[in-house]
């Protein structure tokens, strides 16, 4: 798993700018092929975006989001970054995540809404929704998704994240739960979402190590991450959480204990499906503010 900062990415852009101008295609090919060949992944954490139990500080989410599309678009500004994915007329869903007791926080809501807002996109054709997405008209005639939740331990997929909040767009759930929810990837290639994910925002503010029941979240297993994972790939995000959730819990019952199995529809997005990167040494990460036991 490589580890890249915002300045590595912009000093390996420039290498392979001066590569091409001094005539050495060579070193410009394999620089661009090295890139080409690795997911990359934005990773922000701040301290203070947590303010207590559910309550969050929005301004401070609003810049940890802003700075994360700027360093994975490579942009000076958010709206540039978001303009490289959304364009004025677009339908717009934002596929959001209302779990009782985990659900995506407001402030992250309102920070994609403002932003999208600013690209040009028109506030009829813009929504946020989960349950409800497969009876939304803007999600029935969505050119674009985003994808936005909360990283959590669950009972039957072993982790809830990216991949599996695509799975109330399908009329029968339960058809998805066999084998630890094992071919939740199929759901992606439905034309209701196929090659509509423009973003993936994996929001690790307070992940939840540690599966109580598949419907209840104990507070004493719910940490204060305070992090923000952002990707075009799904898969990657997926399995970076669930790295992160693995070492938590090392950290926290001093041993090696495992989840198991280990989340099978991750791998299985990636090797079956062909939605992303569960390989750990093909994503570089943009590591941008606070780093204390990130354990990635």
């Amino acid at each position: 798993m490589a580890l890249f900062t915002r300045r590595d990415f912009l000093k390996s852009t420039a290498s392979v700018a001066a590569g091409m101008a001094f005539g050495l295609p060579t070193v410009a090919e394999e620089l661009l092929s090295s890139e080409i060949a690795r997911t990359r992944v934005v990773l922000v954490r701040n301290p203070d975006a947590v303010l207590g139990p559910g309550r969050f500080d929005g301004q401070l989410i609003q810049q940890m989001l802003d700075d994360a599309v700027c360093a994975y678009f490579r942009v000076e500004t958010p709206v540039e970054g978001w303009r490289k994915i959304i364009k004025p007329e677009d339908v717009v869903g934002i596929k959001t995540n209302h779990h009782r007791y985990l659900p995506t926080p407001a402030a992250v809501e309102k920070a994609i809404v403002r932003r999208i807002l600013e690209t040009g996109v028109a506030e009829k054709n813009l929504s946020v929704d989960d349950q409800e997405v497969r009876a939304n008209p803007v999600f029935q005639s969505a050119t674009a998704l985003i994808n936005v939740r909360p990283m959590r331990v669950h009972d039957w997929a072993v982790v809830g994240g990216m991949i599996k909040n695509y799975i109330v767009f399908v009329p029968n759930m339960p058809d998805y739960h066999p084998n630890s929810c094992s071919n939740l990837g199929a759901i992606w290639h439905l034309p209701v979402v196929k090659d509509k994910t423009r973003l993936n925002i994996q929001v690790m503010l307070t992940p939840h190590f540690h599966a109580v029941s598949t419907h209840y979240i104990d507070p004493k297993y719910i940490w204060n991450y305070c992090g923000i994972l952002v990707s075009a790939d799904p898969v990657a995000l997926d399995s970076l959480a669930l790295r992160i959730i693995q070492l938590k819990r090392q950290d926290h019952y001093g041993d090696d204990r495992s989840l198991n199995p280990t989340a099978p529809h991750v791998i299985a997005a990636d090797k079956k499906f062909g939605l992303g990167t569960s390989d750990l040494n093909r994503i570089e990460i943009i590591r941008l503010g606070w780093m204390e036991e990130s354990f990635i």
